[in-house]
């Protein structure tokens, strides 16, 4: 790809910077503030909705940390990162949701393990909407009284999840692949751990991972790119200019192998469901190293159980698998593994099924024109995601964490090697990396179905 930089307006700190990517018809505006938060804005001319996103580089696993300036670890109680989420939108006069509203604006969040995302669409009223994101955001309002309440509020969607067969086969997955890697719990914690959460520890965790050297804002759609850095940085310098010191986080030593090979339980399903998890010997990737091997296991699942695959339309047949069958790869510099699985009349025999084809698929190996083929789809699909103004802020936001700017993205998926994708399929499928969880259908009266 020929990528071109230039220097677009200003000096300095302040100083606007542009990469135009002429194959891909491609443009990202960029400036770095003094102290030290990237902004990115995609301009796409003729787009009807226009799109932010300000995340910051926090998640569920960060309950483990040094406050900047401090030599004293912090741990913070499991499911606070979620928490805090939920009470940004709080203020000392209402909802944040209602100011959106009022400018026609749809506002959300959502925090994974690794950063915590706030986000915001609308048609027309762009700056006023982006001033209130960075708002609220840069202003917390925690107090006794809206914690305690918040817990309840917070107790519910737990318990709910816990009636989601889905949501449990996948949480024992993972309790099941690590012993000790805070990725085994829940990413909201648990009725528990919430209950310890205070006022003093929400603004700890805010101080110290809210801050803008932490973070990163992107915006997409028809907008004027200079004017919206310089509102933006205006707007996020009045209220945060200092810079901040390191963020130490701490994460415990987990074992290779997993923790058990298997869970099974019964609840009230429709269905039984399989989830069969590979953890990944190799971690601690980040950058180019961390997407290309993101891109080769994203390779190798298509080739083995993507829907155009023999196998895949084997399973279908034999009535073992539906379209809520699927694989997905999940990976950060601190943990990776595979998970394949969905409802099925016949776990046992699937997880059999699928070891047989595991098997037979790494004996066959890749062939050169199969890789050519999942090659030509992948990049076809990186490049038609650029006409959507929300993957283009949520996956800027989470590369940009990961060391990598979206627009290379394509050029690095080009340089996915046949070697690479046939070494990953030699060390993905390891037996002793792998767990599988099972829920088993029981009627309401208590009856296994």
């Amino acid at each position: 790809m020929n990528t071109t930089t230039e220097a677009a307006a200003g000096g300095g700190d302040l100083a606007v910077w542009v990469r135009t990517e002429p194959k891909l018809q491609e443009k990202v505006y960029g400036r770095r503030l003094p102290n030290g938060m990237e902004l990115f804005v995609w301009p796409k001319p003729g787009f009807t909705k226009k799109f932010a996103a300000l995340a910051t580089h926090y998640g569920s696993i960060d309950s483990h940390f040094y406050p900047p300036g401090s030599n004293e670890a912090v741990h913070v109680p499991d499911g606070i990162a979620h928490f805090l989420e939920h009470k940004m939108f709080e203020e000392e006069n209402g909802s944040v949701f209602e100011r959106f509203a009022k400018l026609g604006a749809s506002a959300n969040a959502y925090t994974n393990y690794n950063q915590t995302t706030y986000i915001f669409s609308c048609t027309d009223r762009f700056e006023e909407n982006l001033r209130i994101l960075i708002d609220f955001v840069f202003h917390p309002y925690f107090t006794d009284q809206n914690v305690e309440k918040e817990k309840g509020i917070i107790a519910q969607e737990l318990k709910m999840y816990r009636d989601e067969p889905a949501q449990e086969v996948y949480r024992h997955l993972l309790e099941a692949l690590y012993h000790e890697n805070p990725v085994r719990l829940e990413i909201g914690g648990t009725v528990e751990s919430i209950q310890k959460i205070t006022k003093e520890d929400l603004y700890t965790c805010y101080n110290t991972f809210y801050h803008p050297s932490n973070m990163v804002l992107v915006a997409a759609g028809d907008l004027d790119p200079e004017a919206t850095l310089d509102l933006a940085a205006q707007e996020i310098l009045a209220r945060r200019p200092r810079v901040q010191g390191e963020i130490r986080r701490l994460y415990p030593s987990e074992p290779k192998g997993v923790r058990e090979s298997r869970h099974e339980e019964t609840l009230v399903a429709a269905q039984p469901i399989l989830y069969l998890g590979f953890k990944d010997g190799q971690v601690g990737l980040t950058g180019e190293p961390l997407l290309r091997r993101e891109v080769a296991t994203a390779y190798v699942l298509h080739l083995l159980l993507g829907r155009s695959s023999s196998l895949y339309n084997q399973l279908y047949e034999e009535g073992l698998i539906n379209d809520d069958f699927g694989t997905a790869y999940i990976a950060s510099p601190q943990y990776a593994h595979i998970i394949i699985g969905g409802e099925t009349r016949d776990p046992k025999r699937l997880e059999q099924r699928i070891w047989e084809g595991i098997h037979a698929f790494v004996a066959q190996g890749i062939a050169p024109a199969d890789f050519a083929r999942v090659r030509r789809r992948w990049l076809g699909h990186s490049v038609l995601q650029f006409d959507s103004v929300e993957y283009i802020a949520n996956r800027c936001a989470s590369l940009h964490f990961e060391g990598v700017n979206l627009l290379d993205y394509p050029e690095i998926v080009s340089r996915v090697t046949l070697e690479e994708v046939a070494s990953r399929l030699k060390d993905a499928f390891v037996p002793e990396q792998a767990a599988a969880s099972i829920v088993w259908p029981q009627a309401a009266s208590g009856r296994k179905v």
